[in-house]
């Protein structure tokens, strides 16, 4: 795949990843939102804790996407399991 041309900030990057360059720029877009979040909530941070601040909260937002697919699954889980027995009384 052919690295693809992503502004993040004032500075552009060439990333390449498994991704297609559609995802890629998705990404970057993101990472740019969560960046704009922080400095338009907070004055006189550097760049460096900007991006800091960015990905702590991209991180806590993937752990929150986590416990939410957990919860489904969890949810698929027990709805199934009623189903099957449901399925299983009618039958027997």
């Amino acid at each position: 795949m052919e690295p693809v041309k992503v502004r993040i900030r004032e500075h552009e990057y060439l990333v390449k990843g498994g991704e297609n360059e559609q995802e890629v720029k998705r990404i970057a877009e993101y990472v740019n939102s969560k960046l704009k979040e922080i400095y338009d909530t907070s004055e006189g941070l550097s760049e460096k804790k900007a991006a800091i601040l960015a990905a702590l909260n991209i991180a806590g937002d993937y752990f929150q996407l986590l416990k939410e697919k957990e919860a489904l699954l969890k949810q698929i889980k027990q709805r199934t399991e009623s189903l099957i027995f449901t399925i299983d009384s009618s039958i027997s």
